[in-house]
């Protein structure tokens, strides 16, 4: 009875005191049942380490939070504009049918994120950063990109690939960021889903043998691309070698294919630069 009075008592100080500790709804009844079988003494003990857990850890700082979301936010501003360049093209760069509906539906996707993400920033008293001015061609890198339809996937699979190891390199300084931490994972996965049908219309289309996964550092594409696939032939993972391990019959290949690597910001910034026109 007296640990139940004590949890009600700090519940009026911090009423998100259980969502803190706990996302379940019976946390209380919970801690009641622990209480039964604590002592007075033992009170004290307990408690602090429960404050401990529910206020120890915290979050990113606000400053780093916005500079992340704006760092996706540019990579979803490449991404939306350049299927909208290419929808805009119609069926002159895009099969019609199953080709263009799977275009403009990841199109959608792509400006369902920056919609998102501009919301978040201002919602989180930030301000979001402006779209750049892009040049999809690279340079002239890829001069035909939005007149040849097999230079348009190539681009679209390197941009998707960068996307998802992009949120996977940056996920980490979202840790106890809550739900921007469940938003940018969320976001991760869909882009994920993207370069996967995109690599498969590559295939359907004979503009490559390629596969829904990555073996090795193998784009599909060439060297031009190289950087975004660099680092992805890893076989090992958290110290432990994947290759035959447990003596199951694993191949350098299947182990890379098995785990996706993530890029670091200057990684990414290094292979989106030459699409942001000067």
């Amino acid at each position: 009875m007296q640990f139940n009075n004590i949890i009600r008592g700090i519940q009026q100080v911090d009423p998100e005191m259980t969502e803190r500790v706990s996302t379940r709804r019976k946390v209380m009844k919970e801690f009641a049942g622990i209480g039964a079988k604590l002592s007075l003494a033992a009170m004290p003990i307990f408690l602090g380490s429960l404050l401990k857990k529910a206020y120890g850890q915290s979050g990113p700082a606000q400053g780093a939070v916005m500079e992340i979301l704006n760092y996706a936010l540019t990579l979803e501003y490449l991404e939306a504009g350049f299927y909208e360049a290419a929808i805009a093209k119609g069926t002159a760069l895009v099969p019609a049918g199953a080709p263009a509906m799977a275009i403009k539906t990841i199109g959608d996707h792509e400006t369902a994120h920056v919609a998102f993400l501009r919301t978040a920033i201002m919602g989180s008293g930030g301000t979001p950063v402006n779209k750049p001015n892009f040049d999809f061609t690279a340079g002239g890198t890829f001069p035909d990109v939005f007149t040849n339809y097999g230079t348009f996937l190539a681009v679209a699979q390197t941009f998707e690939d960068t996307g998802v190891r992009a949120y996977k390199g940056r996920a980490a300084e979202l840790v106890n960021g809550g739900d921007l931490l469940t938003a940018a994972l969320n976001i991760h996965s869909v882009e994920a889903r993207h370069a996967a049908h995109i690599r498969q219309m590559r295939k359907a289309n004979g503009f490559g043998d390629v596969k829904p996964w990555i073996t090795g550092k193998e784009s599909g594409i060439g060297a031009v691309v190289q950087a975004s696939y660099d680092g992805e032939e890893l076989t090992t993972q958290a110290g432990v070698n994947i290759v035959n391990i447990g003596g199951q019959n694993i191949s350098a290949a299947a182990a890379s294919e098995a785990f996706d690597e993530g890029l670091t910001k200057d990684q990414v910034l290094a292979i989106v630069s030459p699409f942001i026109a000067q």
